[in-house]
């Protein structure tokens, strides 16, 4: 993926997707529950092992997100009503989420 792909546009699709919309003009949905479980944070991800601590089970199916923001123009941090405030997910690292990786 090339870097000057940002995001054009992201929204709250339903209770539990976010849409967002590329400046490739690609459009992608995210399930919240799995963008949680998925999170890339020193938190949630062993630094050295890259092993996750985060289990499945311990993010609710009724988890939704509270605040987005952007991060520089590299990536969205994702803030989650369970508390957790320190997701960073880059664009690189969800293009490649939503690729099925």
């Amino acid at each position: 993926m090339q870097n000057y792909i940002q995001v054009k546009k992201i929204w709250q699709e339903n209770d539990r997707q976010l849409g967002i919309i590329w400046t490739d003009d690609r459009k992608d949905i995210f399930d919240v529950v799995v963008l949680r479980r998925k999170c890339p944070c020193a938190l949630c991800i062993d630094e050295w092992t890259h092993e996750p601590k985060l289990k499945p089970e311990d993010v609710p199916e009724t988890l939704r997100p509270l605040m987005i923001q952007s991060v520089g123009r590299y990536a969205l941090n994702i803030q989650f009503d369970d508390g957790h405030t320190t997701g960073i997910y880059t664009f690189t690292y969800l293009r490649e989420l939503a690729d099925g990786a």
